[in-house]
């Protein structure tokens, strides 16, 4: 895939960047080795004051910051603005708390023989981070802002269709004041990332995206005894139960299905209904998606803007196609706008069956696939029979139901009467095919730290005597 910004609105080639040759990787990497050395022998004071500055820069350039996001992947420009927003709340969260999260750990020093034991979280160096375009400054910022805070130092490697972002992350970093090579944008593409993650100076590898890419990703870094975050695929259900508040379900349902264009890892895909409410339920989601207005993306009154690539424009058609070929009702939407760029519209399906593409695979783009269910334990059994396990929702006024789902749903992140979403306060990540490892909180920023135990004696003792050594 070329490195280039194509407005998904129109489809037109608006910017190309040329992919980076092996001398200018060789010196990226080094000048990352030299930016870990500069960066981890810094206070937490010091990385405070240069990442809450990154934070005043997106305040202060937030318009324009988002309309090149707009541009480059067609989210709306007010989801835009809010994603710019979010970014610079994810700055300070670390500045503020990075030390906290990372503090020493004392042990009990008497019971291992030492006159002091404890751990320290210290950073590992280099971390190539490999980031998709559906949430093109935030997914990248969540990796960036306690990898700095930690002291370790970032390699991006975005998507190929979001290279003015990815370029201006490295930028924002470096007008901040961290050190020359703390973060930097390597435009590079797919094929070059194995070469990256090989390479002894980078130490480890997060990425966000699809399952096949994990699984690329992750074979390599296992190959060369590397750790990595995983942020996979998802296929979130989203539970409506009888005691529900229906009106409230239905509108919170639009928008986890319709956000960022419907393209989210964690957008609600799988609507589960209890068939005492299925109709009512329905009648109310249907009309609500219905009226969603689908336009110019720079336009305030658009509620949802083209799909971002081609490719998955035409991905969600074949999936409702097929749905519809085995069987399946389309209640709204369900074919593509004729009209210059990527646009589909907000679509409803009833009626799916285990043949059906939409059964299973993550659809990714605003159709929203309905099931009727006849009971709690049919519920829980058909949102957990997925291979992916990222987020779920599950709408209920029952509290003991509600402790039910918590325990029995079969996933990273359980939401209860709300809509799935990221707080840098919450861990964010997945089980079974939606990855492993864990971003935002204090889970994240430990992630690629070194947790170090030391042992320090009174001089006389010496450390294991009279146990197992190892």
């Amino acid at each position: 895939m070329a490195i280039a910004t194509i407005n998904p609105a129109n489809g037109e080639v608006v910017k190309t960047f040329d992919a980076m040759s092996e001398g200018q990787i060789d010196r990226a990497l080094a000048r990352a080795v030299d930016g870990f050395a500069a960066l981890r022998v810094t206070s937490y004071r010091q990385r405070a004051e240069w990442i809450t500055a990154a934070a005043s820069i997106l305040d202060d350039e937030r318009d324009d910051i988002a309309a090149m996001m707009t541009t480059e992947m067609g989210k709306t420009l007010a989801a835009a603005k809010a994603e710019v927003a979010k970014c610079a709340v994810a700055c300070r969260f670390y500045a503020q708390h990075a030390e906290e999260f990372l503090a020493a750990e004392p042990a009990d020093a008497a019971a291992v023989k030492a006159s002091r034991a404890y751990t320290i979280y210290q950073p590992i160096g280099p971390v190539l981070a490999v980031m998709p375009w559906n949430f093109p400054l935030w997914q990248a910022m969540r990796f960036a802002a306690p990898a700095l805070m930690a002291g370790n130092v970032g390699l991006l490697k975005h998507a190929s269709n979001v290279p003015q972002t990815a370029l201006f992350m490295a930028d924002l970093f470096a007008r901040a004041g961290f050190p020359d090579g703390a973060f930097q944008t390597l435009l590079i593409g797919a094929n070059q990332v194995e070469r990256v993650l090989s390479d002894r100076r980078v130490r480890a590898a997060t990425l966000t995206g699809s399952e096949a890419a994990g699984r690329a990703v992750a074979s390599v870094a296992g190959r060369e005894l590397k750790k990595t975050v995983l942020e996979l695929g998802g296929s979130d259900p989203f539970v409506v139960m009888p005691s529900a508040d229906i009106d409230r379900a239905a509108e919170v349902a639009t928008t986890a299905r319709c956000q960022n264009n419907g393209q989210s890892c964690i957008a609600a895909k799988r609507f589960i209904v209890h068939t005492d409410v299925y109709d009512e339920f329905t009648e109310a989601f249907v009309a609500r998606m219905a009226a969603l207005r689908v336009g110019d993306p720079m336009d305030a009154d658009t509620d949802v803007g083209p799909l971002a690539l081609e490719q998955g424009r035409d991905d969600i058609d074949t999936q409702v196609r097929d749905a519809v070929e085995h069987g399946a009702r389309v209640l709204c939407g369900g074919a593509p706008a004729d009209r210059p760029g990527w646009w589909y519209p907000p679509t409803v399906v009833a009626d799916l069956t285990p043949e059906m593409k939409m059964w299973s695979e993550e659809v990714f783009g605003p159709a929203a696939g309905l099931f009727r269910v006849g009971s709690y334990e049919e519920a829980v059994a058909l949102a957990n029979d997925s291979e992916f396990g990222l987020g779920s929702n599950a709408w209920t006024g029952d509290p003991a139901e509600q402790e039910r789902f918590v325990t029995d749903l079969d996933a990273g992140m359980v939401f209860v009467n709300g809509m799935t979403t990221s707080y840098p306060e919450l861990p964010f990540g997945g089980v079974k095919n939606s990855g492993y490892g864990r971003e935002l909180s204090g889970h994240g920023i430990r992630e690629f730290c070194n947790a170090k135990t030391v042992w320090v004696g009174n001089g006389g003792a010496i450390a294991g005597a009279g146990a197992h050594s190892e």
